[in-house]
């Protein structure tokens, strides 16, 4: 069984967190809770002090309760949040109006059906997308990338038709519009099984995720003046005060694991293929 796994095991008093697959920080912060973390034993290394100074901060869990409760809101996972409130016993979030929305538009993201979530997007909030070139090429791109992946060495008149008439306006404008657009038309001239890294990294997922990310962070600033959950913006101080402090030569461990990154990246890679970035149920 995996880390990553192990730290949901006990979640006796909430049985619905038990069945999602959560992504690092929100898991870390969840095994976290007094009486969530795995019961299993094993032998562990002598603490730096620093360590052991750590351990001995108790976080409330109302806190922590309320942390994962922003994240599933912020995230766009509305009946997530209701089941997760319901058994911690919090009281429900003022219900956002477009948390459907924005949840649908990601979701056609990391499908592929970049007309879709334009079209949803532009219903929404017109402005979004008027204000924001650089979201709205990435859009535009991402796009181009979906139409090239499915000409697989056919008919490649769609894909140059669209970056034409779509890209290559905005890419006359902008070096580096152009630059991106280059790099994407090269997926129309060699084989896709032997790209170089830079143009093989467009037809990964990940550039899917991100796009995503951007695209449902740019509503949520539009509606809520607030781009991220807050355990994201607590994941950023608490980097940035590790720098400073190693800055100061501070007495701090080697390494300080931030519960983002680990053994078990490639098995949560993998994860998110379900078309909703962070999490899906099982």
């Amino acid at each position: 069984m995996s880390r990553r796994r192990s730290a949901l095991e006990n979640l006796s008093d909430y049985p619905y967190l038990r069945r999602l697959v959560l992504p690092p920080d929100v898991e870390a912060l969840v095994a976290r809770v007094p009486g969530m973390t795995s019961s299993t034993s094993t032998a562990t290394p002598a603490k730096h002090a620093f360590e052991m100074r750590v351990g001995d901060v108790k976080a409330p869990k109302s806190d922590i309760n309320a942390l994962i409760l922003d994240y599933l809101m912020m995230e766009g996972y509305p009946e997530a949040a209701a089941n997760f409130s319901k058994e911690a016993n919090l009281q429900p979030q003022r219900e956002d109006p477009y948390i459907k929305t924005r949840q649908e538009i990601q979701h056609a993201i990391h499908t592929g059906d970049i007309e879709t979530a334009i079209t949803a997007l532009n219903d929404l909030d017109p402005e979004i997308l008027d204000k924001d070139p650089q979201l709205h090429f990435a859009l535009l791109r991402l796009q181009l990338v979906e139409l090239i992946r499915q000409c697989n060495g056919k008919d490649i008149g769609p894909a140059l038709s669209f970056a034409t008439k779509k890209l290559a306006p905005r890419a006359a404008m902008n070096k580096d519009f152009l630059s991106d657009l280059e790099k994407t038309m090269a997926l129309l001239i060699f084989p896709h099984d032997s790209l170089q890294p830079e143009q093989a990294a467009l037809l990964h997922s990940d550039l899917r995720r991100k796009t995503a990310r951007e695209v449902n962070e740019a509503v949520l600033l539009r509606q809520t003046k607030r781009r991220e959950a807050a355990i994201r913006y607590l994941v950023k101080m608490r980097a940035w005060a590790e720098s400073a402090a190693r800055s100061k030569k501070k007495d701090l461990p080697e390494r300080i694991e931030l519960g983002l990154n680990g053994e078990d990246n490639e098995h949560y890679d993998g994860i998110h293929e379900n078309g909703h970035e962070p999490m899906i149920t099982t």
